[in-house]
């Protein structure tokens, strides 16, 4: 007996409901994803924001749908208040550093990229860097003004949020119980108007500065959204994501902008979708402190960086997420587990013809999800297909990940079915969990910690020589070298298929 696919159900933050998902256009599904600031490095609670959109995406592919998704790099505008207050930040840094500012920028965007790459996120469609599109900016922000809805200032140009309806619906409260966190900028109708065009100040020095019609400066940090959404995916497309912190400020001024610009209600997206923060013990993660975990910080303890994808995908993406070293600890050895159980599948099935696509495609990042599918659930009997219609229906239930995971547990361990099946049940479900199982395994996420005091080849030697000692029966000297390696950063596995790896320094 098959299954008829479950219905794909999403919560939309605009009304605060879970609603079937249909995308505009039959077959394709457009995702816009506001993108990093790039002037540093990405903190762990960023990166939530990608795992969750990675995870929108793929189970839109898997469930049939293509997917054109663009993902912006805000490299100008972006100030250091969300609050539409302060310095632009590339230029923050740019001053505190004494960098080129498009070096910064270039530095962060290839470190923001090479952190998705270790987090096995697909690229986008498009990536969409803001100072490509400053003359867009400026167009856009021209027929904003010219339909009533902006005027300009000393300081720049400035929306008037009067001009549209139900401003700040997408927060869910009224103007007025928002707007204290607003700048307050002399001669602003409205004290919740924001810019679209800063100009720069008489004798201020800016590395990046264009001129415009309301003189020369740069453009404010919500308006490139509106541009490039629009520009690459049309002026009402499926989806838009961003993290929770979007919702109260920068997607009601998204909202606002594409409204007067088309001189309709229409908000841009159908969908807009928001994952919640993480949380360490200290707080909510952010880089105002200066101090603030990266995906470099947890590698350098030790750990794989897909033990904290894991993390992320073992609670709803609109839950706050708990990090301490004591749960990514515990996604680890949940990995390892799960790891080591499909790389002795993956033995016992042997190079099976049908896996060869699925190795090609993950090496290209390719995303053709309906033809690894058909080759990789070919022949999977009732057992595997009821599997799989569970892990659907957890999925489409607004991507219940914490649902979805227990269920690849249990498909590794049904005893009942075949070493066979249960690869390829498992293989369909990362496809949509993204843990790269095809490849891994327990030598893969052994990660030598940053302050190890062994090398890779020191432990090796150590480890062959207790090896040695063992077989002589000489458990005196075992012991040493088991104290050695220990010291060293090195966990001993005794018994059957011994072996080491790096212990993680959580």
């Amino acid at each position: 007996m098959t299954h008829a696919p479950a219905p794909l159900a999403l919560f939309n933050s605009l009304t605060r409901s879970v609603e079937p998902f249909t995308p505009i256009q039959p077959g394709l599904a457009r995702l816009y994803s506001c993108g990093p600031t790039v002037y540093n490095y990405a903190h762990l609670g960023n990166l939530r924001a990608y795992v969750f959109t990675d995870t929108l995406r793929r189970t839109l592919n898997w469930k049939g749908l293509a997917t054109n998704h663009v993902i912006n790099i805000t490299d100008v505008g972006h100030l250091t208040s969300d609050a539409d207050a302060g310095d632009d930040k590339l230029e923050a840094a740019a001053s505190s550093t004494g960098r080129d500012i498009w070096e910064i920028a270039a530095h962060y965007t290839a470190a923001f990229k090479g952190d998705l790459a270790r987090l096995n996120i697909l690229a986008p469609t498009l990536w969409s860097v803001a100072t490509d599109h400053i003359q867009d900016m400026i167009a856009f922000a021209r027929a904003i003004e010219a339909h009533g809805a902006a005027y300009p200032l000393e300081s720049g140009l400035y929306f008037d949020v009067s001009k549209v309806p139900d401003y700040g619906a997408l927060a869910g409260t009224r103007p007025d119980e928002t707007v204290a966190r607003i700048a307050d900028v002399a001669g602003k109708r409205q004290a919740a108007d924001f810019a679209l065009w800063r100009r720069s100040a008489a004798g201020e020095t800016r590395q990046m500065e264009w001129a415009s019609p309301w003189g020369p400066g740069a453009p404010g940090w919500h308006l490139e959204c509106s541009v490039m959404s629009m520009k690459y995916l049309g002026a009402q497309f499926d989806i838009h994501t961003g993290g929770i912190d979007h919702r109260e400020i920068h997607h009601p001024n998204e909202i606002a902008q594409n409204q007067a610009f088309t001189c309709t209600s229409a908000t841009g997206a159908n969908w807009w979708m928001h994952n919640n923060f993480l949380v360490e013990r200290s707080g909510k993660m952010s880089k105002s402190s200066g101090a603030f975990l990266t995906l470099q910080s947890v590698v350098d303890r030790g750990v794989h960086p897909l033990a904290y994808r894991l993390l992320c995908l073992g609670a709803h993406y609109r839950s706050e997420l708990d990090y301490s070293p004591e749960t990514l600890g515990a996604a680890l050895t949940r990995l390892r587990r799960i790891a080591s159980a499909v790389a002795g599948l993956r033995a016992q099935v042997g190079a099976a013809a049908w896996m060869r696509p699925l190795a090609d495609a993950a090496a290209s990042r390719g995303a053709a999800f309906d033809y690894q599918r058909g080759v990789v659930e070919e022949r999977l009997g009732q057992g595997g297909a009821d599997l799989l219609a569970q892990f659907d229906a957890a999925i489409s239930a607004d991507l219940m990940t914490p649902q979805a995971l227990p269920l690849l547990e249990a498909a590794l361990a049904a005893k009942g079915l075949s070493a066979e099946t249960r690869l390829r049940v498992a293989l369909s479900m990362d496809l949509v969990l993204g843990l790269d199982l095809l490849n891994l395994d327990r030598a893969r996420l052994s990660v030598r910690p940053a302050d190890a005091g062994l090398s890779d080849d020191e432990a090796a030697s150590l480890f062959a020589a207790r090896l040695d000692a063992r077989a002589a029966k000489d458990w005196a000297r075992s012991d040493t070298l088991r104290d050695e390696l220990a010291a060293g950063g090195v966990e001993v596995m005794d018994g059957a298929g011994s072996g080491w790896e790096w212990r993680a320094r959580l």
